[in-house]
């Protein structure tokens, strides 16, 4: 079985404490844009805005 090249592994940060609290997969051919999600914080204690970076 051959690999997706255009998939991308990346990081999810919040907008209100600037910590990177997930990770998932992002099919670039799909997807031009930056994803945002509303995504639960652990360390605000709620659900914030998270926005797309990279895995260092």
């Amino acid at each position: 079985m051959a690999k997706a090249k255009s998939v991308e592994l990346i990081a999810l940060q919040c907008s209100e404490c600037k910590r990177k609290n997930y990770t998932t997969k992002k099919n670039k051919k799909n997807m031009q844009g930056k994803l945002e999600l509303n995504k639960y914080c652990r360390f605000d204690k709620k659900h914030t805005l998270h926005k797309e970076t990279k895995i260092k």
